[in-house]
């Protein structure tokens, strides 16, 4: 049984939550990024769809976490399945469910989409994201991420 706060509530994002999830993401990455957040809202958060959503949990009415995915299908061959590729916790928040519940409901959102799978990426050295997706029962997946910077210079 997780622990998860009586009063937590996951709902779907709303244009009034924007200001508190970009001061979360700034309080956890010291990055400015109202315009991506905007954007991101735009194509997420404005339309009600169990392929797309865009959530936050809510104690007492404040924002304490997100989580942002997508069901996407046949990219490098894969089939359809659910992508998390945004999810944030307030730090003090962080080991009391938030996260946790979080997940579940974006995990039910694709199940109720008719998906089997779920997938994400994340940096190698985040700790933090790798421990917490881990006790969710993630663990690597088929694919291998390749990557090259790009040089003006070469001609490449």
């Amino acid at each position: 049984m997780t622990n998860h706060p009586a009063a937590l509530h996951v709902r779907p994002a709303a244009p009034d939550d924007l200001p508190a999830i970009i001061a979360l993401d700034r309080e956890v990455t010291g990055l400015e990024k109202p315009e991506y957040w905007r954007d991101l809202y735009s194509r997420y958060g404005s339309r009600d769809d169990d392929r797309r959503c865009f959530l936050v949990a809510a104690i007492g009415g404040q924002v304490e976490g997100f989580v942002i995915g997508e069901v996407r299908a046949w990219e490098f061959g894969s089939p359809p399945c659910g992508w998390i590729f945004a999810i944030q916790v307030r730090p003090r928040c962080r080991l009391g469910g938030v996260g946790t519940r979080l997940f579940e409901a974006v995990r039910d959102r694709f199940r109720a989409a008719g998906v089997d799978r779920l997938r994400t990426m994340l940096a190698r050295d985040n700790n933090v994201i790798l421990s917490f997706f881990r006790s969710q029962g993630m663990m690597a997946g088929p694919f291998l991420e390749l990557e090259m910077e790009l040089d003006a210079q070469s001609g490449r």
